[in-house]
């Protein structure tokens, strides 16, 4: 039996200041002046409960780039961002492609024991986009396996894109495709547009991903089945969704933080910021640095504008990190070889706030709710209350705090908010009822 806790005085999403007794993996009880006798009490005055966010888009680099990431470090980075769970990408080394390798990753991550790590397998073998991956057998491993994913590289093929989405009808199964025409991208390094035409860097137009988004829905509709688009990043992407919406096409869709908060102008060494209150004495400093070199690129101002008003209609569900560390060498280098991607997880919260302010409930169903759902991770995504297993964050919303890089749990140091200066603080997160963080910091 796990020792209870009661978070005294703290305000859940949608009702008023109470207390919450969390025993035996549970919300034992909620209300005021509960009983605190054999609980650690925790001092929740002024903050705020979420249900644990759940992240659907996560790249943990283990096995075969543990200079980068492990199973445990990125676990610890999610915890201290305020996740529970956390999916895990399948672009490893080896690739997540067998049920062996993916019973790999989600037991490395039950012996962290910070947040429930998900697998995500590869849709393909070798993520080669030639011929299936064992989808069958990694859905039916321990892992249990839901959602599969080539992220990094598109299944551009569209016999075999249909094939998958096919495949995994028989358990409900969903295809999350990085949506990226591969002939149109040849040699890209940012948004094609008038900043990259100044700076001389060749460009990746927004067609690439909204050619293939509108293919793929069209395959879903056709075949009955579950699609998920992983980063959309243009304005035409939301309108493509919007009308597979109207038709009822079975898709989801997600946006990372970096893509609602940053603008193609920061490559050029301009702040790149659409939140102009935020301080930011980091960004911006240099041009072409390529912590900002990411896959799909930062967009214009239109396009983030968009994505947020998506955001919050509910045309784009979710906001999914993207988490990808990177070694020192793959980043600290001219922009042309330096590997796309950004760290997220400690950061991803924080970033909403400073987008769409303080609305708990619209931060509770991106981050947590629609994402469980997504995921099929029935034990996350729900409320604090009596009942639900005891998967939740703490979130002080007066707290302000300027990120550090080598003040992050990430091995990696590729965070493109370095000075930066954010809303919230996580304070504490529980899984099944066990403290992960506590006053802010790794409790493991």
């Amino acid at each position: 039996m796990s020792e209870p806790y009661l978070i005294r005085g703290v305000r859940v999403v949608g009702a008023e200041p109470t207390d919450l007794l969390l025993r035996d993996g549970v919300v034992a009880e909620a209300g005021r002046g509960l009983d605190a006798r054999g609980a650690t009490v925790v001092d929740a005055d002024g903050l705020v409960a979420l249900p644990g966010l759940v992240d659907l888009h996560t790249h943990l680099r283990e096995p075969g780039r543990e200079d980068a990431e492990t199973v445990e470090s990125g676990s610890r980075a999610a915890a201290l961002g305020g996740y529970t769970a956390v999916c895990a990408m399948a672009n490893t080394s080896p690739v997540a492609d067998t049920a062996g390798v993916v019973e790999q990753v989600w037991r490395l991550g039950r012996e962290a024991g910070l947040v429930d790590v998900q697998p995500i397998g590869a849709v393909t073998v070798g993520l080669a986009g030639e011929r299936l991956a064992e989808l069958g057998a990694m859905a039916s491993s321990a892992a249990r396996v839901r959602i599969f994913s080539d992220d990094g590289h598109c299944v551009a093929d569209p016999r075999l894109m249909r094939r998958a989405l096919e495949y995994v009808k028989a358990f409900n199964g969903v295809i999350a495709q990085h949506a990226e025409e591969p002939r149109l991208t040849e040699g890209a390094q940012m948004h094609e547009g008038e900043v990259s035409t100044r700076l001389g860097l060749t460009g990746w137009p927004a067609v690439a991903e909204e050619a293939i988004i509108a293919r793929d829905v069209l395959l879903a509709e056709h075949v009955g089945s579950r699609l998920h688009v992983c980063h959309v990043s243009t304005a035409g992407s939301v309108e493509v969704l919007r009308h597979a919406r109207a038709r009822g096409v079975r898709v989801t869709a997600e946006v990372t933080p970096h893509h609602l908060f940053f603008t193609d102008e920061v490559v050029a060494g301009r702040s790149g910021l659409t939140s102009p209150a935020l301080a930011n004495t980091g960004s911006g400093a240099a041009g072409y640095d390529p912590v900002f070199k990411v896959n799909p690129p930062l967009r214009t101002a239109t396009d983030v504008t968009a994505l947020r008003e998506a955001l919050v209609e509910g045309i784009i569900d979710i906001v999914a990190t993207d988490h990808a560390p990177h070694a020192l060498e793959d980043k600290e280098c001219e922009w042309a070889y330096a590997r796309p991607g950004m760290l997220g997880l400690e950061t991803a919260l924080s970033v909403l706030l400073s987008v769409v302010g303080e609305r708990w409930d619209l931060i509770a169903e991106r981050m947590s709710r629609t994402p469980a759902r997504i995921a099929g991770l029935t034990e996350h995504g729900r409320d604090p209350a009596p009942g639900a297993h005891a998967n939740l964050t703490l979130v002080d919303p007066a707290a302000r705090r300027v990120v550090e890089p080598g003040g992050l749990a990430s091995l990696s140091r590729n965070t493109p908010y370095a000075g930066t200066t954010l809303p919230g603080r996580i304070v504490a997160t529980f899984l099944r009822g066990e403290p992960t963080v506590l006053d802010g910091k790794a409790v493991k």
